[in-house]
């Protein structure tokens, strides 16, 4: 087990750092790292997937690879429209609601981006669910208009019967993220009518089984998209992409960018390559020298982490018996 702390190129999610553990097992190395705000009895679907990513493995993928939509930040439109430019990506998601009263700076980016994808391109919004049902609507109705057509809005607002209130008010599609990821029961969103599309992350789902499990049950287009992790950790969400009877959209992969480092060489490191990522055949193994280069520095976050897999894999114990 090592613990790692790798800076993000730009503030992301709210955090300016990326921490978490990999775990070697018999059939690899696998990762854990929920994020601040996931309390221990929701960590375990995380170390679940680690788990199975370090034990059993994957089923076997449906196609060699994956298209990937490009990830824009909450930058100002000069950096917004280079990052689209250069990923090589047709599709970009854009990250919008950053702060309160961003609708302004969220329509310049948008609109750069669509600048930099052309008319051809796809534009989707994440919100990450910093609205309420109005100020989503009036937004979501400015931004379709910024981006000339929006593929998708993910999670403009936090819960399913705000997302579904919202949807009955736009044109635009809705995509729910946190909705599915953080809900005790995921397939509510399809049932309550509340989405278009089904954003599916394996690691905080317990796994790529039991997110297939999911999007079969939910029936209703699927995007992959990452929760930050390494290589190690992305490989995950990768396989899941990988083994998805259907995949209509291109899928939230390519966020190794934001990271300044990584867990794994480059000739192995999940970086798209013209908006597609390759499936690799084996998982990722990490680089020792790697491993302490971006080893935790601070000790009581490495204790803190490490009291934090003890406390979650103790509840995982108590959970299956």
């Amino acid at each position: 087990m090592r613990s790692y702390a790798i800076p993000l190129h730009t503030r992301f999610r709210g955090i300016t750092s990326r921490e978490g553990l990999v775990v070697e097992g018999p059939a690899g190395w696998g990762e854990f790292c929920p994020f601040p705000e996931y309390g221990d009895a929701e960590a375990t679907a995380w170390l679940a997937a680690a788990v199975e990513q370090a034990t059993v493995g994957w089923p076997a993928p449906v196609r060699d690879a994956v298209p990937v939509n490009a990830i824009v930040p909450a930058v100002g439109p000069e950096q917004a429209h280079a990052a689209a430019a250069r990923s090589g990506c047709r599709t970009a998601k854009v990250k919008v609601a950053d702060h309160p009263g961003s609708l302004a700076d969220d329509i310049a980016r948008v609109e750069a981006v669509r600048d930099a994808l052309g008319p051809g391109g796809a534009v989707r919004v994440d919100a990450n669910g910093a609205w309420d049902v109005d100020t989503a609507v009036a937004a979501l109705r400015a931004l379709d208009r910024a981006a000339g057509g929006l593929e998708y809005a993910e999670q403009p607002c936090r819960t399913i019967d705000e997302l579904a209130a919202v949807r009955r008010r736009v044109d635009v599609r809705i995509a729910a993220d946190e909705s599915i990821r953080r809900a005790d029961d995921p397939l509510r969103v399809a049932v309550a009518g509340a989405a278009d599309v089904a954003v599916l992350k394996c690691t905080p789902l317990g796994g790529v089984a039991r997110a297939l499990q999911v999007a079969e049950a939910a029936g209703l287009p699927c995007v992959v998209s990452s929760a930050l992790e390494t290589s190690v950790g992305l490989a995950a969400e990768l396989a899941l992409a990988a083994a998805l009877p259907e995949l209509e959209f291109a899928c939230g992969l390519g966020t190794l960018a934001l990271l300044d480092g990584d867990l794994v060489p480059d000739t192995a490191a999940l970086r798209p390559v013209d908006g597609w990522l390759a499936v690799p055949r084996t998982p990722p193994v990490p680089d020792p020298a790697l491993l302490d280069a971006h080893a935790m520095t601070d000790p009581e976050r490495a204790r803190w982490w490490r009291d934090r897999l003890t406390r979650v894999a103790e509840l995982s114990a108590l959970k299956k018996s």
